[in-house]
């Protein structure tokens, strides 16, 4: 298992990281500017406020001090030169023609900032004097520059919050490359240990979401290859067992006769013969399971009556049912069009009614049923011969596989899954039930000639 810190020194994990941190730092960037840009404003707006507030206060005492003299001449203006000076500001008044009348010197706190003898280098407010409703003058207040003062806070308080805020986006990319990182890294090595022929290996993922979900659809695909990979082993070793005993019986019978050990009579050489077809019906067998599985490539699909090949295939194998002793009943439905291929479907009913035809006994009977439900075309064939375990059923399909009864039941196991391929490439699905009495059912389900799923898929 690989650590929590291998995964960022990956090229992935390095291009996560540098990806996250590059959004980060982007919004970090663009929250600075423009917790700048609001804080500069918000500052000069509030300082303007406190300049006119300032103005129309000196603007009063100057007023006041006018009306007490009777003139500028020789009006004491130290009360609203002391308010200027207060605010830190350069008091200037003037008198009705715009002559000056007053300038303050300018020594409250912050003048040594001020440029000019107008203050230009900071911000300035002006308010009329005005005695009885009749404007008598006005003052001027120059400001020294606060803004830097101001900004230099903001920047101390934004530059401190963007630190943090860069230091959280990189503990949180870390983090996040990491989470996103190491099931990738843990996924890879484990693919390049199944790839090397390690089959146990397992991703086995804990991740959250679509990671978790790719891990699951991985190991899933693991225990699929394992799967096809020991039916292949063991479709191999049942096929050498099945040919292993005609071969053998074969090699043997010839070799008496070459050494002369019997007579090539008519009972010896049908005894031979017999094993010869017996071989040939296992390699057909053989050959009709692969041509199945390549059914899909090879289908001739038109639009055919499912009751009209059952009845068809029926008729084909009547006397391997007669000679069965098997009583055979038939339901089939006028109408149950399918999209399909007819002689694949044939031998499909051939199969499951030959089926029948070896496993059942004597009287036992034998029900074919077409018939359309649900908008699907429905094939069963039942009968009431032996049934099946309950722990056998699920590898009735499986190939080669004949069950406990093996034994004393001519066949290769090979019948089942070609109807079973032929249906599945058809777009259908084929089941088999058994009752604890006995009896077996198997139940074909075809697309209907309405359903152009088939059609899409081909």
């Amino acid at each position: 298992m690989t650590s929590d810190r291998a995964p960022l020194t990956g090229p992935l994990g390095r291009r996560l990281l540098a990806a996250f941190l590059l959004v980060a730092l982007s919004s970090v960037v663009v929250l600075t500017g423009a917790a700048l840009v609001a804080t500069d404003r918000g500052l000069s707006s509030a300082a303007q406020q406190d300049r006119r507030r300032t103005a129309t206060r000196v603007a009063a005492a100057a007023a006041e001090a006018y009306s007490r003299s009777g003139g500028w001449s020789s009006a004491d203006l130290t009360a609203a030169a002391a308010i200027a000076d207060a605010a830190g500001a350069r008091l200037t008044v003037r008198d009705a023609d715009g002559s000056t009348v007053w300038i303050g010197r300018g020594m409250g706190p912050g003048m040594g900032g001020m440029h000019g003898a107008d203050g230009n280098g900071g911000g300035a407010a002006e308010s009329a004097v005005t005695v009885a409703g009749r404007t008598i003058g006005s003052v001027r207040l120059a400001f020294p520059s606060a803004a830097a003062g101001g900004r230099t806070v903001a920047w101390s308080w934004i530059a401190g919050a963007a630190a943090v805020a860069v230091l959280a986006g990189l503990a949180v990319s870390a983090y996040v490359a990491r989470r996103l990182a190491r099931p990738l890294v843990a996924l890879a090595a484990t693919a390049h240990r199944f790839a090397a022929g390690d089959r146990s290996a397992r991703a086995r993922l804990r991740a959250p979401g679509e990671l978790g979900e790719l891990g699951e659809a991985f190991d899933t695909m693991a225990d699929e290859v394992v799967k096809a990979e020991t039916v292949r082993r063991r479709l191999a070793a049942d096929v050498a067992h099945e040919l292993r005993t005609p071969l053998a019986g074969l090699q043997a019978g010839l070799e008496e006769l070459r050494d002369g050990l019997q007579q090539p009579d008519p009972v010896r050489l049908a005894a031979l013969h017999d094993q010869s077809l017996r071989l040939g019906r296992i390699v057909q067998d053989l050959a009709d399971l692969s041509a199945a599985e390549a059914a899909a490539l090879s289908l001739n699909l038109t639009e055919v009556e499912l009751s009209q090949v059952a009845a068809e295939a029926l008729a084909a194998e009547r006397p391997r049912l007669d000679a069965a002793g098997l009583v055979v009943t038939t339901e089939l439905d006028g109408r149950v069009p399918v999209r399909g291929d007819a002689d694949r479907l044939h031998q499909v009913v051939s199969n499951l009614l030959a089926n029948a035809a070896r496993y059942c006994r004597p009287g036992d009977r034998v029900h074919l049923t077409v018939r359309a439900e649900d908008g699907a075309a429905v094939l069963r064939v039942a009968d009431t011969g032996p049934g099946i375990a309950a722990d056998e059923l699920p590898h009735a399909f499986d190939r080669l596989w004949r069950g406990r009864g093996a034994a004393t039941v001519a066949g290769s196991g090979i019948g089942l899954a070609v109807v079973r391929e032929i249906v599945t490439a058809h777009g259908g699905t084929a089941g088999i039930t058994s009752a604890p009495d006995g009896g077996v059912s198997v139940t074909v389900r075809l697309p209907s000639a309405g359903d152009d799923t088939l059609r899409r898929g081909h």
